[in-house]
């Protein structure tokens, strides 16, 4: 089974029409409706998707999950998530499941910067957005310390998953760091990737409802954690053994000048006491979390 699964959130005027577009292709459409206050449920419903109701607008992130568990229950062959709201075209679904079809895929991006092999042009994306989305891309592939993916798109929301990838990918994020959260955790679990291009039209999209610099924010955060998190040692460390040298060493300036001078300078009191404060709680953070993911792991082994 194939299905098309669409996080929506007050998208009655596009709703119809992606979904239609998108039955052509997969055997079910399941729509996600995160909170809506208008009628896309209604109208995706009387379409024949299966709709899956929040209760209130938990994020773009909440969403997919939703989507993700869908599918796993329903033992889907593939899940291809896209937006409702328009921008990505429901009839290019053949092209990201064609990789997964042939086996040559785990996850399939739909990316906006790869050119067909045919010669063809890029997809037309508005210079801010595409500086976004290059510099998201960028921070995603740089968290990946392997180098394994080097991905034109990491923020494309038009994707396929196959069965393996929906069975592995144990995903957290509610917000739109979710799309970072599935490309770090695919190459954990060694999910192959892989681009194929596609078309999107941002026209008439509603910008209140697509904000760049909340969408930035939280993907950036997402992928911080996430690197923190699987590198405790190193990303906080490090940071925590400077902040405690800079302490100690504004530490023994103080003394000097006390010894010289008999006299405490405030500031730098202050600021050998701010810096080893901050070294020491960044060190027993980077302790604590090494000895979490270190367990984790243990079970994780002991459970396969």
């Amino acid at each position: 089974m194939i299905i098309a699964g669409f996080p929506a959130y007050n998208e009655e005027k596009t709703i119809a029409h992606v979904i239609l577009t998108a039955q052509k292709h997969v055997d079910m459409v399941v729509v996600a409706d995160d909170g809506s206050t208008d009628f896309t449920a209604e109208i995706a419903h009387r379409l024949g998707a299966v709709v899956l109701h929040h209760e209130k607008n938990m994020g773009y992130g909440a969403a997919i999950k939703t989507l993700f568990k869908k599918a796993k229950d329903m033992n889907a062959d593939a899940l291809i998530t896209l937006d409702s709201d328009g921008q990505h075209n429901s009839g290019e679904i053949p092209r990201l499941l064609q990789p997964i079809l042939e086996n040559n895929a785990d996850v399939v991006i739909g990316s906006r910067f790869v050119t067909e092999s045919n010669g063809g042009q890029r997809a037309s994306v508005p210079l801010y957005r595409r500086f976004g989305i290059k510099l998201l891309t960028r921070l995603s592939n740089g968290s990946n310390s392997s180098n394994r993916y080097e991905l034109s798109d990491g923020q494309s929301g038009f994707r396929a998953y196959n069965r393996k990838a929906l069975q592995n990918l144990r995903l957290n994020e509610d917000g739109m760091g979710i799309s970072a959260e599935i490309l770090i955790e695919s190459r954990k679990k060694g999910l192959r990737v892989a681009e194929v291009p596609i078309n999107v039209n941002y026209r008439g999209l509603d910008t209140s409802t697509h904000n760049p610099i909340r969408h930035g924010l939280s993907v950036i955060s997402t992928i911080l954690k996430l690197v923190v998190e699987e590198r405790p040692l190193f990303y906080l460390g490090v940071p925590s053994a400077c902040f405690l040298l800079i302490g100690l060493l504004l530490g023994l300036w103080t003394l000097q000048i006390y010894a010289v001078e008999r006299a405490l300078p405030t500031a730098l009191v202050l600021a050998s006491f701010g810096f080893t404060i901050i070294g020491m709680l960044a060190l027993f953070t980077a302790i604590t979390l090494y000895a979490i993911v270190r367990l984790t792991q243990k079970r994780s082994l002991e459970r396969s």
